[in-house]
């Protein structure tokens, strides 16, 4: 959560301070695949907008290409990075 103690930075701010979310840049990706590899910055409740880019995905004809880990730290970790390499596996397979 941006705060004054810790601001966006890069795209991100900018987006935001032109009025947008991550649910326009969502939408802008579909359908490409992504995986939010979320920490300690990253509550569930981002989720929030996930559901938004699932469902533009569905109206495109695809599925299974949005998704999100967390963990306690914002650090990757090898728990972490398996669950990268199971994602990508699974989306760019033939």
């Amino acid at each position: 959560m941006m705060t004054p103690e810790n601001p966006g930075r890069g795209l991100y701010l900018k987006l935001r301070e032109e009025g947008f979310d991550l649910t326009d840049l969502h939408a802008l990706m579909a359908p490409r695949p992504f995986l939010v590899s979320g920490g300690a910055e990253d509550p569930p409740e981002r989720w929030n907008a996930l559901r938004h880019a699932i469902q533009v995905n569905t109206l495109l004809g695809a599925t299974n290409r949005v998704a999100m880990t967390n963990r306690p730290k914002h650090a990757p970790n090898a728990e972490s990075n398996e669950q990268i390499y199971r994602f990508l596996e699974q989306v760019l397979r033939p």
